[in-house]
């Protein structure tokens, strides 16, 4: 889960970078980029949570 979450970082960045590029300012526009900010959200989760030390693990 590491690597997909790796993965979708830069994935989100292109969709927010595209809609700009290749949408009108309309909201098509703002669609597509709250939706590559939302992957840009599940990446981070994702990469936090495989980080994460696992419950009941001794120090």
């Amino acid at each position: 889960m590491k690597l997909a979450g790796f993965f979708l970082l830069p994935a989100g960045w292109i969709i927010v970078l595209a809609a700009f590029v290749l949408l009108p300012p309309a909201p098509a526009q703002t669609g597509f980029a709250l939706a590559g900010m939302a992957v840009e959200m599940l990446g981070l989760a994702l990469v936090v949570r495989s980080h994460l030390a696992p419950r009941g693990a001794e120090r």
